[in-house]
């Protein structure tokens, strides 16, 4: 039997201090939760107190340029994330009676996913359920993959340096990856180049493209083509890093089949190799841990389903041709 102050706490707890906490964690700092929250300063710290007071723990330590969430605020942040995806789910779960599906999907999605599979399993759920509605949140890999772990979003898509324990994840697509320049560079306008060409130059990467990412592949073409030892630019956005390879920050990498439009338009030319390139997955990601509404389900059903029957072969785009 739990000792009774145990089995008390939760009709005694302020459930409220909870959700505060949680924003305090993720905007780093009690007056960036304040505003977020759009309460005053010593409102959220005094609700910080009563809950450190509550659970008995110091849950964040707090001094002049100093923040720190300490275990037991990381472990009671996971419960409170965990909690808060689950209580967002009822609209959605309560909507359920009626005969047309209706519903809301919300997407953890990285930078510029190009997949014309993916768009047209959209384009048909969306006009089958038309009550159905959507939100893309854009962040990086880790963070998608983190949204999905903390139920906070119905799905995720990503690259995924390695394959998660507690979720599900399927291969959505696969992309090859060209080295491309901008029309400032010397190599732009080169009747021919060869892979020597490239030796020293600066480059343009990725954060992902760290040592153990999910896009280490990219760092051993460009450590074999002997480019620049260091980074020029770095960016988790595809957008920025095309930005900075037109406007001569460095050579860059990009999808093939994504920078296919600006290499028609003369923004960007793809440089050697042209075969033998980096090929990069990107996964469908969901919590087998997440009670689905009806709208999620029926959209995970048809995605499973079109990934089961379209070859992987058929779902890489690039194939690694200039």
């Amino acid at each position: 039997m739990q000792p009774p102050q145990r089995s008390r706490f939760p009709w005694n707890l302020d459930w409220n201090l909870l959700r505060t906490f949680m924003v305090v964690v993720e905007q780093r700092g009690i007056s960036r939760a304040a505003t977020t929250l759009g309460l005053k300063q010593p409102t959220v710290s005094a609700a910080l107190k009563r809950l450190e007071a509550a659970v008995g723990k110091t849950l964040i330590v707090r001094k002049p340029n100093e923040f720190a969430v300490t275990r037991p605020g990381q472990a009671l942040y996971t419960e409170c994330a965990a909690i808060f995806g689950a209580v967002s789910q009822l609209p959605a779960i309560l909507e359920e009676d009626v005969a047309e599906l209706r519903g809301h999907l919300s997407i953890a999605i990285t930078s510029s996913v190009t997949s014309p599979h993916f768009d047209e399993i959209l384009s048909r759920f969306a006009a089958a359920h038309p009550n159905v509605t959507y939100a893309f949140s854009v962040y990086e890999s880790e963070e998608v993959e983190t949204m999905v772990s903390l139920n906070r979003a119905s799905f995720g898509i990503c690259l995924l340096s390695r394959m998660p324990r507690t979720l599900s994840h399927m291969a959505l697509y696969r992309e090859y990856f060209g080295l491309y320049c901008g029309p400032s560079h010397p190599l732009f306008h080169a009747r021919a180049i060869g892979p020597g060409d490239l030796e020293g130059e600066p480059f343009v990467a990725f954060q992902t493209e760290a040592p153990g990412g999910p896009l280490e592949e990219i760092t051993r073409l460009r450590m074999r083509l002997k480019l620049s030892p260091n980074w020029r630019g770095v960016s988790s956005s595809l957008n920025e890093i095309r930005r900075m390879i037109m406007t001569n920050v460095g050579i860059g990498a990009l999808p093939v089949h994504v920078a296919q439009q600006d290499v028609a338009a003369g923004r960007i030319r793809q440089l050697p190799p042209y075969e033998d390139l980096p090929l990069v997955s990107i996964y469908l990601i969901s919590n087998p841990a997440r009670k689905f509404t009806d709208a999620e389900a029926a959209f995970l059903s048809a995605l499973q389903t079109q990934l089961l029957t379209v070859d992987i072969e058929e779902r890489t785009y690039g194939h690694g041709t200039a």
